[in-house]
């Protein structure tokens, strides 16, 4: 991989003492044994699963409860939980948000290239914990949005290899547990991979249908929460979303005005993710800044639309910043990240219910600034057939790019 190594990135590179991975596991120990002593169900977010599979198992809809936005396939993932101890589920949980958490960090470097036992790793997700407030949030809730986070980066690295099938079959392994991921079926359609694009698909459609007829309301998730996802209209979640259409009407906006400012945003992302894979490049951030696209424009229309859902972008972006050209070596990255720095004291915006508005400006200075890569990447459409032609898609441009590399030639 050309990294265009200077001091500092060579510096990054190389492999970390274990006194910092000791200071590495002993922050991250230190966040799940602080959450499994404040409660016991694991976090407020899982214990809304775990009540879904409770409620099966007593013979009652999962679907009931509205704060249940799963697909019927999370009621049989959450049955483990509901058979084990609280005593052991409170640190289990943390403890197994943590790991995806790392999971999913250490696929997005291998994206990149990077060692695992690099400085830049270990540093990157001792950042990430520390100074990342979503980390520390997911963590704490035990929202199954983790699993997204492992999907994503696992799904890229395997598309970079060229295994689109395996890559579409984790992407409909993720949704199968929650929807998140939907959008990125797009990616299958701009690449043409459509044995990919069946995979994830019918691997999702397949479990919910297996799980929903066991199920005493099987078309629960579309009588109960499709429709309340499409309204919105729960005043408790509506203050912690971070979407334009919820955040807009809060400063004054009429309601109609934001969703179709949202609708606009998440269509304009949508239409710069087709033009950066369009737009082709060896290596791995035609891929990346796609996938990564895609998702927030899904977060400017999506109802609900949390903090933590940038844990799912954040780290892909983050991975890559050893790499010349990507996202994270641009200022603009950083200020929109800066809102997520914990204890830093926002005037008029300490309530928790106004922390949205902090989430709303990393989101969209977040989205504004992948859109440009569209006009950074440059070349347009030819480019990407003539690198396709040359390479054979993403592995033969990520091929190629070793090849450039070991020959001492820069492009």
């Amino acid at each position: 991989m050309n990294t265009g190594k200077g001091a500092l990135s060579g510096w990054l590179s190389r492999p970390v003492t274990w006194q910092a991975w000791v200071v590495l596991g002993a922050v991250l120990l230190a966040g799940v044994v602080r959450v499994g002593l404040r409660g016991p169900d694991g976090g407020m977010d899982n214990a809304i699963v775990v009540r879904a599979a409770d409620a099966w198992l007593e013979g009652r809809s999962p679907y009931a409860d509205r704060h249940f936005l799963y697909l019927p396939g999370a009621v049989l993932a959450a049955l483990p939980q509901a058979l084990l101890p609280s005593g052991l589920v409170r640190y289990l949980v943390p403890a197994g948000v943590t790991a995806g958490l790392a999971f999913g960090w250490a696929c997005a470097l291998r994206i990149h290239g990077v060692e695992w036992r690099s400085r830049f790793a270990v540093l990157g997700l001792l950042a990430l914990a520390l100074g990342f407030a979503p980390f520390g949030h997911l963590v704490e809730l035990g929202n199954w949005t983790v699993a997204s986070v492992a999907a994503l980066p696992l799904a890229l690295l395997l598309v970079q290899k060229g295994r689109w099938v395996a890559a579409g079959l984790v992407i409909g392994a993720a949704v199968a547990v929650k929807p998140l991921l939907a959008p990125v079926v797009l990616l299958f359609v701009f690449a043409r991979r459509w044995r990919a694009l069946g995979a994830a698909v019918l691997v999702p459609g397949a479990v919910s249908v297996g799980a929903a007829l066991l199920m005493p309301d099987p078309a629960g998730f579309f009588t109960r929460t499709l429709p309340f996802l499409l309204r919105g209209d729960d005043r408790f979640v509506r203050l912690y979303e971070a979407s334009p259409a919820a955040v807009l009407p809060r400063l004054g906006v009429p309601q109609g005005a934001a969703s179709l400012l949202a609708v606009v945003a998440a269509a304009a992302g949508v239409w710069c993710a087709w033009r950066r894979w369009g737009s082709g490049g060896a290596g791995p951030l035609r891929v990346v800044e796609t996938a990564v696209m895609l998702m927030l424009a899904a977060f400017l229309v999506s109802r609900p639309s949390y903090d933590h859902y940038l844990l799912v972008v954040v780290p892909l972006l983050l991975a890559g910043a050893l790499v010349p050209g990507a996202v994270a070596r641009g200022p603009w990255f950083w200020v929109a990240l800066v809102p997520q720095v914990p204890g830093f004291s926002w005037p008029w915006l300490e309530p928790g219910t106004r922390r949205a508005f902090r989430d709303f400006v990393t989101l969209c200075v977040l989205a504004l600034t992948v859109a440009r890569s569209r006009v950074r990447a440059g070349g347009g459409v030819t480019a990407g057939k003539r690198s396709r032609a040359r390479g054979g898609g993403v592995a033969g441009a990520g091929l190629q790019s070793r090849v450039l590399t070991r020959t001492g030639r820069r492009g």
